[in-house]
């Protein structure tokens, strides 16, 4: 199996379904029985740093990420049914964690 992290965006177009904390225990309830639950988080506040440059806000734009298991992007892809992101019109970015060789 390969590792994928699902990043969720702050673009919903219907935010309070988005934040809807009923729906995102079935959704965490519902990966965790898959068994390819690898852990997530919101994300909160930051800094954008750089070598030689003035710190900068972080982006307001990802507030979470989720870690799956699936033998494919595709497999990959279908842990974001019942996301209440993405349920709600917002944006979920699947991508795969490369393993190092």
């Amino acid at each position: 199996m390969n590792d994928y992290i699902l990043l969720i965006y702050n673009d919903a177009v219907d935010a309070a379904a988005a934040d809807d904390g009923e729906k995102w225990n079935q959704y965490l309830s519902s990966l965790r029985l898959s068994g390819c639950f690898d852990g997530g988080s919101a994300i909160g506040h930051g800094l954008k740093v750089r070598k030689g440059h003035p710190e900068q806000p972080s982006s307001p734009d990802l507030t979470g990420f989720i870690r799956v298991r699936a033998d494919s992007l595709a497999k990959a892809q279908a842990f974001l049914v019942g996301n209440p992101a993405y349920e709600a019109g917002g944006t979920v970015e699947v991508r795969e964690l490369p393993r190092d060789q």
